[in-house]
């Protein structure tokens, strides 16, 4: 029996699996790509703006964060907050809790229409299953004596479509985990930047010495006594 048959023997339900197969392995694939471009480290970038800062200020920083255009979400974060750095510490605060909700938006997208796809296909599966179960049981109400292959019609597409919905679960399942589980390596990165930035912030500045003030030298009058 080829493919194609089974497909036949299926009914018109395993169509139903086979593109809700297509719409996994696309959305998977979509969010793999994405993730592996956001996943990009940012270690170097932060470590430059941090020294940065302590030399020259969270503006001068933000100048360095702006020129390296990095996709990252811990990019975004620091850029958030080093941009409301002169407004104080907590204004810097709120501005990266709001940037990090964003990102986490952007990061999760998707997965839990994989988690949905991931229990959406056993019920299909076991829909067919039913369906071809009662179409085996209608064969004895149309035949006193159904022969093997009548019967295996209902029962091939019962089978068939539980192994498909079962298939597809897995894959969705097994694709919402390993992307899950990507991004939050990377939402762990952000949300370290959004830890330690007030930090730099509170930081004192080092002291510098104060400028010397040219001072004249002092004026020596010399009188010499002349002879009475």
């Amino acid at each position: 029996m080829t493919i194609l048959d089974l497909v036949r023997a299926a009914g018109p339900l395993l169509w139903v699996l086979l593109a809700l197969s297509v719409y996994v392995v696309y959305l998977s694939a979509a969010r793999a790509q994405a993730l592996s471009r956001l996943g990009a480290d940012a270690r170097t970038l932060v470590e430059r703006a941090r020294a940065v800062t302590a030399e020259s200020g969270p503006q001068a920083a933000l100048v360095e964060v702006d020129r390296a255009a990095h996709p990252s979400p811990a990019a975004q974060v620091l850029r958030a907050g080093l941009a409301r750095a002169d407004r104080g510490v907590p204004a810097a605060e709120s501005a990266m809790h709001s940037e990090l909700l964003r990102e986490d938006a952007r990061l999760y997208a998707g997965l839990g229409a994989l988690g949905t796809a991931a229990q959406i296909a056993p019920l299909l599966g076991l829909l067919g299953t039913v369906i071809g179960m009662v179409r085996s049981f209608l064969v004895f109400s149309q035949t006193t004596a159904p022969t093997p292959a009548q019967l295996a019609t209902g029962i091939s597409e019962a089978l068939i479509n539980t192994a498909a919905g079962l298939i597809v679960a897995v894959i969705a399942y097994v694709a919402r985990g390993a992307l899950r589980a990507r991004a939050d390596r990377i939402m762990v990165q952000a949300e370290q930047v959004r830890e330690d930035l007030p930090s730099w912030l509170t930081r004192p500045a080092p002291a510098t010495s104060p400028a010397r003030a040219d001072t004249p030298m002092p004026e020596v009058a010399l009188t010499f006594g002349g002879a009475q």
